[in-house]
């Protein structure tokens, strides 16, 4: 069966395994769910993920969750942009999360950034997700 939100999936799966108080979450591994993870993991909100092979020949994405005094290091996890309604912003217009305690995760033409990193590289995009 063919998904027409796989980011929108994957930051489900998260959501709930945090919920839910697991170390490890795993979703279908694709490189933009891998990109976005690197975004994720550079800015402190997950451990790390890894690629593994299952039964069935697909690789799988192994997300390990971070927990701090026992809750989890995401608070709140959206998706903003969906296949049916695309959120561009330009650098100016790039707002902040939560008045800077999170943050927002842009596709742009220089690969899958942080807001951080989007203004320090002064590039707009499309906003994928907000994480705080």
């Amino acid at each position: 069966m063919s998904m027409s939100d796989t980011l929108g999936d994957m930051l489900t799966r998260i959501r709930n395994g945090q919920m839910a108080g697991l170390a490890v979450v795993s979703c279908p591994s694709s490189s933009f769910r891998k990109n976005v993870l690197e975004a994720m993991q550079r800015e402190g909100y997950i451990r790390g993920f890894t690629e593994v092979q299952h039964k069935s020949n697909q690789p799988v994405l192994e997300i390990e969750l971070k927990y701090h005094e026992g809750e989890g290091a995401i608070r709140k996890i959206e998706r903003v942009s969906t296949p049916g309604r695309r959120v561009y912003a330009g650098i100016k217009d790039l707002g902040r999360v939560f008045n800077g305690l999170g943050v927002s995760i842009l596709s742009t033409p220089r690969g899958v950034l942080s807001d951080n990193e989007a203004r320090a590289q002064h590039v707009g995009g499309e906003i994928l997700c907000r994480i705080f």
